[in-house]
């Protein structure tokens, strides 16, 4: 099974995507947006970037738990992992997002 974008609104006026896996477990998650086309925008961006390594920045949390940034050329953070429970574990998030983000369809849930 592939992975997907799942886009979807987020309270009244706001939109939100996730990359899930094929196993549906999320491995990105984006920003809030204002718009709809904002956040269509960003799952292009992370189309383009998620195939890069170099755009990855892999970080820990206050509370030691490992997480990654998927970020575009410019620097700006496209997208934030889960909190995972090692590095290992981590790494392997990014070798799903490295796999399913350039070519995972979206699925549109905004009823828009």
């Amino acid at each position: 099974m592939n992975g997907k974008y799942l886009l979807h609104p987020a309270g009244a006026s706001q939109f939100h995507w996730d990359l899930k896996a094929g196993n549906a477990q999320t491995i990105l998650s984006s920003q809030m947006y204002a718009a709809k086309a904002g956040a269509e925008t960003g799952i292009e961006s992370c189309r383009t970037n998620s195939g890069d390594e170099g755009r990855y920045e892999r970080l820990t949390s206050k509370a030691t738990e490992p997480y990654f940034v998927l970020k575009a050329g410019n620097g700006e953070i496209i997208g934030t992992s889960q909190m995972y429970s090692s590095e290992a574990a981590r790494d392997q998030g990014i070798v799903s997002c490295k796999e399913n983000g350039p070519s995972a369809k979206t699925q549109d849930d905004t009823g828009k």
